[in-house]
């Protein structure tokens, strides 16, 4: 769910950790195929002039296999792929609500005199998320495991698992206060909802919507650095600072917001999806645990 309106921490951690892993299970099930697929037609050189030339490409030596094996070569590199997404949406998702009680409870009444009831309820929730993203460095070791081998990055790289940290932290606080506060507003504001877990599914697809969209462009500018900043030469001690500098002076600061299109088209469904999901089946699972 989105986080609770008051500090009364209404939905278990068992129900928040359960309602926001498997919203990232069925992100993975859903999405990862998906992707798979589009991959594998991109990277072709093969004319597609039949279905049973689609068929290959789309499931190489399975192409004549039984339909769960096509299946399963589908999921290709799914180990770490799958620990660090549904590790990032447990943390995010359901920690969230976590630092959301915290802040209402210890300092509640700040919030409140400083911005009043309606906004001192959405900035707490917003300031709940950013803490969140920047708590969720500790997972950049899984995001560099994706599609290499573990015992490789530990020896060749070391200390550079979490190379980037400080620009990562500096992405995720923006980027999660905009996903979470442009939810909140959007059900308080735009849908009119108080209880924020008596949203229906399409009150949170439609909160999901507006915070997907926010997080994704309020965190562009610094996504572009950390992306640079990752894909370097490990050895090089390139900083953050450097990277930004160049890009300024080489390529503008349109520069900063490059990708953002295709991003919001093909990250932002997922998101959307997850956090949707999420809303929904932490309430859901409170009813039972």
């Amino acid at each position: 769910m989105s986080p609770p309106p008051s500090g009364k921490g209404k939905d278990s951690n068992t129900a928040r950790i359960l309602g926001s892993g498997t919203s990232g299970i069925a992100e993975l099930l859903i999405f990862h195929p998906v992707d798979t697929i589009a991959k594998r037609l991109r990277a072709t050189r093969r004319r597609c002039v039949s279905q049973v030339g689609i068929t290959q490409i789309i499931f190489r030596e399975h192409a004549g296999a039984s339909v769960a094996k096509k299946a399963m070569s589908l999921f290709p590199g799914l180990g770490y792929a799958a620990g660090y997404k549904v590790s990032q949406r447990v943390y995010k998702f359901g920690g969230q609500p976590w630092f959301n009680d915290l802040i209402t409870h210890h300092y509640g009444t700040q919030f409140r005199n400083t911005f009043g009831d309606r906004k001192g309820k959405l900035m707490m929730q917003a300031t709940a998320g950013s803490l969140t993203g920047i708590g969720e460095v500790v997972l950049l070791p899984l995001d560099a495991f994706r599609g290499r081998g573990i015992l490789r990055i530990v020896m060749d790289e070391r200390g550079a698992l979490y190379r980037g940290w400080g620009w990562t932290m500096a992405r995720n606080a923006p980027g999660s206060f905009s996903l979470f506060g442009a939810s909140a507003f959007t059900k308080d504001y735009v849908l009119g909802i108080k209880d924020y877990s008596q949203a229906t599914w399409g009150q949170n697809f439609i909160a999901s919507i507006a915070g997907a969209v926010a997080s994704i462009t309020v965190a562009a500018p610094l996504d572009v650095i950390k992306t640079r900043i990752q894909n370097a030469n490990f050895e090089s001690k390139t900083s953050g600072m450097t990277v930004f500098k160049d890009l300024i002076k080489n390529e503008g600061p349109l520069a900063l917001f490059k990708g953002l299109t295709p991003k919001i088209l093909v990250v932002g469904p997922k998101l959307v999806f997850s956090y949707t999901l999420a809303q929904s089946l932490i309430p859901l699972f409170a009813n039972y645990v």
